[in-house]
């Protein structure tokens, strides 16, 4: 087994919320007055990279919801209000949570959801917990080969037009991010399986969009639900497992024995590493978030990984 890296910030503590007490008063009157009970008790949600409102709250009544809130102005509203269309017409035997209100008042947008009774993934994998993860997707893939949301954009030309950074450092429009020696050599390998990768990922399927460890809870039971539906797009859904075997690589395991099932074309394998790892590192390079202290590590990180996974599996090495 290779040796095993982790981030400096455990994926189940990189946000920084406002607490349910910090929500403007009126706000916090609108949403029990929806629920129909005063809220008794309130737990922040630890994960995710922004600055809205999310928290697992109890009321008097007894039931739990989960909420997340976002002034109407910022770009975390129209976020959850795709979210909320977009797991709302999710089939039935899709894990995930469901919306089960929203709201619009006094300048925030609100989204009630199903409260899980669960957790987000330690990391390095368990294998128990890895293996749920995947079972997951497989069953999410396969009920989403036809698109339940209409108007979704294409994978391929979001690889086109976002996530095509070593194309853009190799033609000298874009500064080469931190990143190993060995890459400014192999800057024209890395373009090329950039530009090989939206004829590779082209597919009618609905793709979660973001599928990494903390957008992944594991019940009680044992079973991993996906959440947090915001960037769903069209295409191959192997793209959305190497996404989420990134973190399996960093973990030690055999991240190509996993990915196999998937019958994924290896150059396209290939290329969404070497797509996501520019994109990544060309991210972490970038001025300190104002989102999360922790976003840039977790960029930096997840590109890191993504380039030594595909670094070992075209065996490039320093020397070369």
């Amino acid at each position: 087994m290779r040796p095993i890296s982790l981030p400096e910030v455990a994926y189940g503590a990189t946000a920084v919320r406002p607490d349910w007490g910090d929500l403007p008063l009126p706000l916090r009157a609108a949403i029990e007055a929806r629920l129909g009970a005063r809220v008794t008790a309130s737990t922040t949600a630890g994960g995710g990279f922004t600055r809205a409102f999310a928290a697992v709250v109890e009321t008097s009544a007894g039931e739990r919801a989960f909420l997340k809130a976002a002034p109407l102005t910022h770009p975390d509203a129209d976020a959850y209000a795709r979210e909320a269309v977009v797991t709302s017409a999710l089939p039935p035997g899709i894990r995930a949570p469901r919306p089960r209100w929203t709201l619009a008042t006094e300048g925030h947008y609100v989204l009630c959801m199903e409260a899980l009774d669960g957790r987000v993934p330690d990391l390095p994998w368990k294998p128990d917990d890895l293996a749920a993860a995947l079972r997951a997707w497989h069953t999410a893939a396969a009920a989403l080969s036809r698109p339940t949301s209409p108007g979704l954009p294409h994978l391929s030309d979001l690889v086109r037009g976002e996530l095509s950074w070593w194309s853009e450092i190799a033609g000298g429009r874009a500064p080469l991010p931190p990143a190993p020696r060995w890459v400014r050599e192999r800057l024209d390998d890395l373009a090329g399986l950039e530009h090989g990768l939206p004829a590779l990922v082209t597919g009618p399927g609905m793709l979660h969009g973001d599928l990494r460890i903390d957008n992944i809870m594991i019940d009680a039971y044992g079973e991993a639900w996906l959440c947090d539906w915001t960037w769903p797009c069209l295409g191959a859904p192997w793209f959305d497992t190497v996404s989420l075997l990134v973190t399996a690589y960093a973990s030690g395991l055999d991240a190509d024995g996993l990915l196999a099932p998937w019958a994924a074309p290896a150059a396209g394998v290939d290329g969404a590493l070497a797509a996501l790892s520019g994109h990544w590192l060309t991210r972490a390079a970038g001025r300190p978030s104002t989102a999360s202290p922790h976003s840039r590590q977790h960029q930096r990180f997840s590109g890191e990984q993504a380039l030594a996974w595909l670094a070992a599996r075209r065996n490039w090495h320093p020397r070369n």
